[in-house]
């Protein structure tokens, strides 16, 4: 078999060079297209779904959030197993599906179990699903670098600016905040003043969030105008929660003030982000959606950042904190230079073994061709371009000079013998 290809490759000189030439330029292209990271996707194909109910125990999270969720969650198509875990007002359920099985798909099959589970939760409990990414999607970091700026306005300034700016970079799954303060108001009840009122405190949460709120008018028409009218009601300072009326005691109103204290203040925190020993920061996590090119979405990232700093208030800058596109451009490179090293070097010993052009440049060509080979197998396969599979692919190089050099020997010796004969 082996001597009829030969004889036909031979025979069909043009048509093989033409082969060639089309597996070249279709590997230049898988080069192109082919995901780059520096480090292989090597987690679970799983589904994460977070659940909290702040303020419980972690028995009772067990009990009627994880183990509902857990049992609802069973039966799913092609689901390898589930796992969770219970902590303090926060449940996590691990969906672990087979490596076969398409991501957005399981995603899907979660989110219809779910609509179904939610009903045995208790009221006001929402499991949600967590970001479309993998346990390597932390792609790059980022600071805000401000002097003079306290940690709760950076950290309002991140949650509600930077992050929902950099989730629209194509291939983001999730931009996740760190570090700082998150501002919000806080009423600190007397239970002396709510009892002598004989205000529960069920009904005192009831009226502030009633209270915050925007009311719906019509449109009212005067000298062929029309007017749209509205109630304006949404909290915006410490002024309007202390003046909200409870109730009514002898024609005077009884407000928040008379019974508690407002404040501002930071949500509980259970750490602090540093950098370098310099202090407190604030910044945010770019997480990479499931399949992206981790080189390709760090590049959009960076060219989104200088669009964002335009918005900040003066002296805000956005400041790298870790960027794996440096790791990755270190690997790419560390890599290509083996390469060619190795294409060089045997180039050499062929010429200078061989002492013949034609038959060292047959063993020289096969190498990036079979370089080429390698990385169109990567792209139907949905292997990446990373240090492992690109380190194969430099290893393999002697190997393939080692067949090469082995071939055109001996077709040299038999054409000599033949000459000879």
């Amino acid at each position: 078999m082996i001597t009829n290809f030969i004889t036909w490759a031979l025979r069909n000189r043009i048509l093989v060079l033409l082969i060639a030439t089309g597996v070249t330029l279709y590997g230049v292209i898988a080069v192109k297209n082919t995901p780059v990271d520096a480090i292989p996707d090597l987690s679970e194909n799983q589904v994460i779904i977070l659940t909290e109910w702040m303020g419980r125990n972690p028995q009772i999270i067990e009990d009627q959030i994880t183990y509902p969720l857990v049992s609802n969650l069973q039966g799913i198509p092609k689901v390898k197993n589930i796992r969770a875990n219970s902590m303090f007002g926060m449940s996590f359920v691990f969906v672990i599906f087979d490596d076969d099985a398409e991501i957005y798909w399981a995603r899907t099959r979660v989110l219809e179990r779910l609509n179904y589970a939610q009903r045995l939760l208790p009221e006001g409990v929402i499991p949600t699903m967590g970001p479309d990414g993998t346990g390597l999607g932390h792609v790059y970091w980022y600071t805000l670098n401000a002097p003079g700026y306290d940690l709760g306005e950076l950290r309002a300034l991140q949650d509600w600016y930077v992050r929902f700016a950099l989730q629209t970079v194509d291939g983001v799954s999730e931009v996740s905040s760190f570090g700082g303060f998150q501002r919000q108001y806080q009423v600190v009840a007397d239970p002396n003043k709510l009892r002598y009122y004989n205000i529960p405190l069920v009904e005192l949460n009831r009226q502030i969030a009633a209270n915050n709120n925007d009311v719906g008018g019509r449109k009212f028409e005067q000298s062929d105008i029309g007017y749209i009218i509205k109630g304006s009601g949404y909290i915006k300072g410490i002024k309007e929660i202390e003046n909200i009326p409870l109730k009514t005691v002898n024609a005077s109103p009884i407000c928040v003030k008379d019974v508690a204290t407002v404040q501002m203040g930071g949500d509980l925190r259970l750490g602090i982000i540093e950098e370098n020993g310099a202090g407190e920061k604030v910044g945010g996590i770019v997480i990479m959606r499931y399949g992206e090119n981790a080189k390709d979405l760090i590049k959009r990232v960076k060219a989104k950042i200088p669009e964002i700093e335009k918005g900040l208030p003066p002296g805000v800058t956005i400041k790298t904190a870790y960027d794996r596109s440096d790791l990755i451009d270190a690997t790419i490179a560390t890599l290509k230079n083996a390469v060619i090293e190795e294409i060089i070097v045997v180039a050499l010993v062929l010429l200078l073994f061989f002492l013949h052009v034609r038959s060292a440049l047959i063993v020289i060509v096969t190498i990036p061709l079979s370089v080429l080979i390698s990385f169109i197998m990567m792209s139907w396969f949905g292997i990446t371009s990373n240090i492992m599979s690109l380190a194969g692919v430099a290893l393999a190089v002697g190997d393939l000079v080692d067949a090469g050099i082995v071939m055109v020997e001996n077709a040299m010796k038999s054409l000599s013998e033949e000459v000879e004969s």
